[in-house]
């Protein structure tokens, strides 16, 4: 019996990936020692891989599945962050290389990717090191083509090739005497296993058995490329070329350091190499086509670098209004819409272009709490404290920047901080725009939806008895003050009718009114 793939199931299997990324993002970095024993390995497959969901996410609904496999793979290749990012966008792309998305994947097919993926992966490596990310991935490779040899289905020929690259996991410090003396496996190939085992579970269901042997707690051990002896600078960019030019780039880049790693085809390249002279390596770049989204980084400071201002704020937001309203309560502010969502690199490079000792961190979002995390983490790295407060709304943010004080320390105030958006009930009034399901029943177009937490909660036909009833679903008897937040075109009657009815049911309570200029939502609520 062979696989069957489909868009949904595929922007599922996209999301998935990523979330099972998040989740062992910082095992993987604690197991980072090769090539560079920088720690940020987990962080960098994880930015990788959400920069490839985030390019999925923005299609419509009703894209074909052979679009959307393209354009996720060019996002990988395009956000593909560190020596592991870039193998593993490779390895991505070749697998659904040559898969016919439309028809039936047979076991023979899920066998040919593999193959196809190992071997991509090795050619693209300037020097291929064994107990290594290409290890676990020529095992995933050869215990597929056992499988489908066998003549199983494509669900079990997929299983036993994760399988076999848990199993090719736990022997890597066997391979390499660094991971020995550490005591801990190829952190990128943990990062494969990740994947491998989160895909597993989509096609089958079940959570695979991990089989990694154990090992002892990761010590410290120090990489040629943090001595003396070893390149100082990990240069990135991406590269527009003809593919006949790739072979005359890769000897020239060969000379000039290690860890070359070159990725892509049809024109879009993705190129990675740790060297001493960064000028020679982005000309061999210029040489044969045009490179650009340059990224250097200096190892050296990844260890002690010098901020250069204090604390700073920085808020997600949504609507001009919102966005002044944290302007001035001080916040930094990144600009996101339902049609322009914050991606990875946006959120990477805040963080990076604050330039602060102390960074608080408001998402507002839910989508966006996890994709901060990963950013902070690598912030981290560079020893900048900073701290993502789990806002899942504007209000909530709104809350927390109402209680900053610059004068507290970093603990105390994100304490809070935390404290004020987590005691802040929240909700919202939309309009639902296409038939669906919700928690509270069957939606049509124009029906007028209460949110409360998060999730539909009201249905109704008008929006002022819709926001009756989500004010009545959060506002507790301790309840003191409930902000209205307008949004795009809302009704300015909204207000008079909100404070006529707290009025009535609650005078205890006390009602401020913002315009918040949001999309789709006419009113943002919150209770503190």
């Amino acid at each position: 019996m062979g696989l069957t793939l489909n868009a949904a199931a595929f922007r599922a299997w996209t999301q998935l990936c990523a979330a099972a990324l998040s989740s062992a993002r910082a095992e993987i970095d604690a197991l980072n020692v090769f090539p560079v024993p920088d720690g940020d390995t987990g962080t960098n497959a994880y930015l990788t891989f959400v920069s490839g969901s985030d390019a999925v996410e923005t299609l419509g609904d009703d894209v074909r599945l052979d679009r959307l496999v393209r354009t996720y793979v060019d996002g990988l290749l395009t956000g593909a962050k560190g020596n592991t990012g870039v193998i593993l966008s490779q390895l991505v792309r070749a697998c659904f290389r040559d898969l016919l998305l439309e028809d039936e994947v047979s076991a023979d097919d899920v066998a040919r990717s593999f193959v196809a993926a190992s071997d991509a992966a090795w050619a693209a490596v300037g020097t291929p090191v064994e107990g290594t990310i290409l290890s676990v991935a020529k095992a995933a490779a050869a215990g597929a083509t056992e499988a489908a040899a066998a003549g199983v289905d494509g669900r079990t020929v997929f299983a036993r090739a994760a399988t076999a690259a848990r199993e090719a996991l736990a022997r890597t410090p066997e391979q390499m005497e660094m991971l020995a003396r550490a005591g801990v496996v190829d952190a990128g190939g943990r990062a494969l296993v990740v994947v491998l085992d989160a895909t597993e579970q989509a096609l089958t269901g079940r959570v695979p058995a991990q089989v990694v042997a154990q090992i002892p707690r990761p010590t410290q051990v120090p990489g040629d490329d943090l001595s003396a002896d070893g390149p100082s600078y990990e240069v990135m960019y991406l590269l527009e070329a003809d593919d006949d030019r790739i072979p005359e780039l890769r000897a020239a880049l060969m000379p000039l350091g290690d860890s070359l790693v070159v990725v892509g085809g049809d024109r879009l390249w993705n190129i990675h190499v740790h060297v001493d002279d960064v000028g020679a390596a982005i000309e061999v770049g210029i040489s044969v086509g045009r490179p650009y989204r340059i990224a250097v980084t200096h190892f050296a400071d990844q260890v002690a670098r010098e901020p250069q201002r204090g604390r700073v704020v920085i808020a997600a937001t949504t609507g001009a209004g919102l966005t002044r309203l944290c302007q001035e309560a001080g916040a930094q502010t990144l600009d996101f819409t339902r049609e322009r969502p914050l991606t990875a690199a946006e959120m990477s490079a805040s963080l990076r272009d604050a330039e602060a000792a102390e960074i608080i961190v408001l998402p507002n979002n839910n989508r966006y709490i996890r994709q901060f995390e990963a950013a902070a983490q690598a912030a981290r790295h560079d020893g900048v404290r900073v701290a993502v407060i789990p806002t899942h709304a504007q209000v909530q943010g709104l809350a927390a920047l109402a209680v900053h004080d610059p004068g507290l320390g970093f603990d105390e105030v994100v304490v809070a901080m935390s404290s004020a958006a987590a005691h802040t009930q929240h909700g919202a009034v939309t309009l639902a725009t296409e038939p669906g399901m919700t928690m509270a029943g069957p939606v049509g177009p124009g029906d007028v939806l209460g949110v409360v937490s998060g999730d539909f909660a009201v249905i109704g036909d008008d929006v002022l008895a819709v926001a009756r009833q989500v004010i009545d679903r959060i506002l507790s008897p301790a309840g003191e003050m409930v902000t209205v937040v307008l949004g795009e075109g809302a009704d300015r009657r909204y207000e008079d009718a909100i404070g006529d009815y707290l009025r009535t049911t609650r005078p205890d309570v006390d009602l401020v009114v913002y315009d918040g200029g949001q999309e789709n939502y006419p009113l943002f609520i919150a209770v503190e």
